[in-house]
């Protein structure tokens, strides 16, 4: 069973059963399809290119948006040219048929220039895909800037280059021909069936190899790519099945292309929102590292003025605002005797202490070596005082056993309060005020809470 376990966890096994879902899934899809429209109009084969042309634009600049944020990934960049190349090469496809753009032309449409570009479609995408792979490889070696702009110009011209030869091999050009269908039948020439046809498809099963062997189906981003060439596998044979353009195989392999396009896109996006979650948690906690103190957790001193200040500018009589501030009693001597590892311990069960006694709108913080704030929002002198008073007598509750080691005698705390009824008052100033409750707190015996008169 651990075997078997194993076997299906395998990222390869996984990848080829979504394959065998997605397509199995489209196919019936398909079917239900042709069972509610037995005929397709003429204009669906160019309105799904048109589709199919947008994805592939939105890819391409996907690729070099990803590729702006990290020069090192060059190997995005001949994916950019993949798609781009693509789309402009639909745009070809798209000359072919003229009803798109004139209403009364339904049936003059030259087949052969659609497998033309078409064609050279597969061949622009597979190559820069395998090269994509290999600049994988050396994602993590450092490129001269002379190489680094070669290989992106080169990537530039070899996609011109194979756009243009479509474009020449095509009927605007007489310098070169092809005959992949015939016009007049719309039968595939045997060139197309078995030739440009097998190639393709071996072609697109080297690059399927290629891209599982380097990137390992390690992330949504390569297993999109590589669904990308199962895709176009599955494609090309529902072409070869097919015996002529227009026939229902025609119609089923561009639409399954360009559902299976949008997927893909579907994936990248999955791919960017968990980017952007990894990179948000990362700020996250970057950002609460930067207002928070290390050894306690507790907000650090800088943001406690900060809270303050805006909390004051609201404060009135109806809204009273109180700041508490404390002082551990004879810590020093805690440091001394028991060394300064367990005098954090006790700044540490202090400060959970602090936390568990206040509102969750209430601020507590450390402003000092073992002195401790809190900021009460909407409290009265009263209340704050009974606030203070509870602190001080659960934590003077506590010993070592009681403690779980974490103090290691009884701890006593002095504790000063300060309530501000106006928003004239500086956070500075309650800071002050509160100090000196706390300061006559230990003038007069320790262990005690005073209010600021």
């Amino acid at each position: 069973m651990l075997a078997i376990g194993r076997y299906v966890k395998n990222r390869y096994i996984l990848f080829c059963l979504g394959c065998i879902v997605v397509i199995g899934g489209l196919h019936g899809l398909f079917l239900k399809l042709v069972e509610q429209v037995p005929s397709f109009s003429p204009l669906l084969f160019p309105t799904l290119t048109i589709f199919l042309l947008v994805f592939h634009l939105f890819i391409a600049c996907f690729m070099v948006m990803k590729y702006w944020c990290d020069k090192r990934r060059l190997y995005l960049v001949a994916i950019a040219f993949a798609f781009a190349g693509s789309a402009l090469l639909m745009i070809g496809t798209l000359s072919s048929f003229p009803a798109w753009l004139h209403l009364y032309q339904f049936n003059v449409i030259n087949y052969n220039d659609a497998m033309i570009f078409y064609m050279f479609r597969h061949l622009l995408m597979a190559i820069l895909i395998i090269v994509s792979a290999l600049l994988y490889i050396i994602r993590d070696y450092p490129l001269s800037r002379l190489a680094h702009i070669a290989i992106v110009v080169g990537a530039l011209i070899f996609t011109l280059f194979m756009v243009m030869l479509a474009w020449l091999y095509s009927s605007h050009s007489p310098l070169l021909s092809v005959d992949l269908v015939d016009n007049e039948t719309r039968q595939f020439m045997m060139l197309w069936s078995h030739a440009v046809n097998v190639i393709l498809l071996i072609l697109w099963a080297v690059t399927l190899v290629t891209l599982m062997v380097i990137t390992r189906v390690r992330n949504l981003f390569w297993v999109s790519g590589n669904f990308l060439c199962v895709c176009y596998i599955m494609t090309l044979s529902m072409l070869l099945v097919g015996g002529h353009a227009e026939d229902i195989s025609w119609y089923r392999a561009r639409l399954f292309e360009t559902i299976a396009t949008l997927l893909i896109i579907f994936v990248l996006m999955y791919d960017v929102f968990n980017l952007y979650h990894d990179s948000h948690l990362k700020y996250q906690q970057s950002y609460q590292n930067s207002i928070r103190d290390p050894l306690t957790r507790l907000y650090n001193r800088s943001y406690f003025y900060d809270a303050l200040s805006q909390t004051l500018s609201t404060a009135k009589a109806s809204r009273p605002v109180s700041v508490i501030v404390s002082d551990l009693d004879r810590f020093k001597r805690i440091n001394d005797c028991y060394g300064h590892l367990q005098g954090d311990k006790v700044l540490q069960f202090v400060a959970n202490l602090l936390m568990d006694s206040v509102r969750p709108q209430d601020i507590a913080a450390r402003i000092g070596g073992e002195e401790f704030v809190l900021m009460l929002a909407n409290t009265s002198s009263e209340a704050a005082h009974q606030v203070a008073e509870r602190i001080r007598l659960n934590l003077s509750s506590f010993d070592k056993t009681s403690s779980e080691g974490q103090l290691p005698e009884p701890i006593t705390i002095s504790m000063g309060v300060f309530t501000a009824t106006s928003s004239d008052v500086a956070a500075e100033t309650c800071v002050e005020c509160a100090d000196k409750a706390m300061y006559e707190a230990k003038e007069t015996g320790r262990n005690r809470v005073v209010v600021f008169q």
